[in-house]
């Protein structure tokens, strides 16, 4: 297997044992890379030669300092920042901005042992819908006669690990910017618990709306992913598995809850399809599967999103609308002028529904072994002007519970279909450990593969 096509275990692994150095990991990665950029454009900033010095440096640490990301190449979102290369937010505002510190995120990998790659493509701020030129990794080629979003806001992120271009990356949330783009893309992706991962220290990460604004973590499997949060010291207060015995023995037993949410009528034909055999396949493997409707006080969270993102955006862009506004785009300029009309009221009304529904989901959720709902409303759509909508997201993101995308089915172009899995707020471990038992029986049996 060629180093590039590696997961971050496996790297790790390989680099262990002395059958891999870093620097012929990263040549591999770098080969890889300049094949395939031209096609899929998700990288925001990369320099070869940094690549390759940080390569070096990490081949020189003597084996009993390295750390348990010791290589592992990563891809950042282009709205954190490091230290040595631009953070520029997809804004012509911060073409060349060159950050002092690192964000901590980016120290704690870095501590880590990490390989930081480069900067991957955003949609403005992360805040915006119109997509950045990246196209997603499964239908970038000429095969196809348009081609399609990789989702946003996190495009590049999801579009580099999908593609073998980086073993892991970085993202952001705050309505569904991480479980998107790895719906559309193959990925699979974790959203923490918010509040579980700081994403502040040094420059930080550019906030869009403090109350929702969440790290995300990009792989291509779950071990990944747990390998990740153990770093980031993710811990939950007990290793109860709740209902069910899933811990490397299967889903025989286990109890999931199928939520098709308020939203469910925007619900395309594929991910119609991939409920239906999700629920199916986990029958078959002894699993308990039971539709659950959500009590009606849930169906206000849309709305109550919708406000508190944009009412908290009135902050945050208010210092380039005052400096920059002509080359804002129009929904930021539209959220600092209040295009929508929220009131302070409004703004109270949505914080306290959100925060009062979130120990009600904990309740809820903490009878089944998981959640199931959908990732997305279909298979990515044709273009890349657009990343997508975010309506089956942003109300697990304002419950700030941890959310899993897991890959497996697709739809009737043949692209990817992934299936949100949920748990109640601080059970990130054990919905990880669930997560691995449940990706075996999609991935195996669900309908997709990968032909990247």
């Amino acid at each position: 297997m060629e180093p590039y096509r590696l997961t971050a275990t496996q790297v790790i692994e390989q680099i262990k044992s002395g059958h891999l150095t870093v620097e012929q990991y990263a040549l591999s990665l770098l080969s890889r890379i300049e094949q395939r950029d031209p096609a899929v454009k998700a990288w925001a900033f990369l320099d070869p030669e940094l690549v390759l010095e940080q390569a070096k440096q990490l081949d020189r640490v003597p084996p009993e300092k390295r750390g348990p990301l010791h290589g592992v190449a990563v891809g950042v979102k282009d709205i954190i920042s490091t230290k040595d290369m631009p953070t520029q937010y997809n804004s012509p505002i911060y073409t060349g901005h060159e950050p002092a510190l690192d964000a901590g995120c980016v120290m704690i990998l870095r501590q880590a042992g990490a390989l930081i790659l480069g900067k991957t493509t955003t949609t403005e701020f992360a805040a915006t819908a119109t997509g950045p030129a990246t196209r997603n990794p499964h239908a970038a080629d000429d095969d196809y006669d348009e081609p399609r979003t990789p989702g946003g806001s996190s495009s590049g992120s999801a579009a580099v690990v999908a593609d073998s271009q980086a073993a892991v990356a970085l993202g952001t949330q705050t309505g569904g910017s991480v479980v998107r783009p790895a719906s559309f893309c193959g990925a699979w992706a974790a959203k923490p618990t918010f509040g579980a991962v700081g994403v502040g220290g040094g420059g930080g990460v550019r906030p869009y709306s403090p109350s929702l604004d969440t790290l995300g973590f990009y792989a291509r499997c779950v071990a990944d992913l747990e390998v990740l949060v153990e770093v980031f010291g993710l811990r939950d207060d007990d290793d109860g598995e709740g209902p069910g015995p899933v811990l490397g023995g299967g889903v025989r037993g286990a109890r999931f809850a199928l939520v098709r949410t308020a939203v469910w009528s925007e619900a395309g034909p594929g991910t119609r399809a991939a409920m239906e055999r999700a629920a199916m396949l986990l029958r078959e493997h002894g699993a308990e599967v039971e539709d659950v409707e959500l009590p009606e006080g849930f169906n206000q969270l849309q709305a109550w999103h919708a406000c508190v993102t944009a009412s908290e955006a009135r902050a945050s862009f208010l210092p380039e609308y005052r400096t920059h506004k002509d080359e804002l785009a129009g929904l930021l300029v539209g959220h600092v002028e209040n295009a929508r009309g929220y009131s302070r009221a409004d703004q109270l009304r949505a914080l306290d529904g959100m925060a009062a529904l979130r120990p009600v989901f904990d309740g809820i959720a903490s009878r089944y072994t998981a959640v199931i709902a959908p990732s997305v409303t279909d298979e990515a759509p044709v273009g890349i002007e657009n990343t997508g909508r975010a309506v089956f997201n942003g109300m697990w993101t304002a419950l700030h519970v941890p959310v899993v995308n897991v890959p497996g089915f697709k739809g009737a172009s043949g692209l990817p279909i992934g299936l949100s899995l949920i748990a109640p707020r601080y059970r990130d471990r054990h919905l990880l450990r669930v997560c691995r038992e449940v990706g075996k029986i999609f991935e195996a049996e669900g309908g997709w593969k990968s032909a990247l």
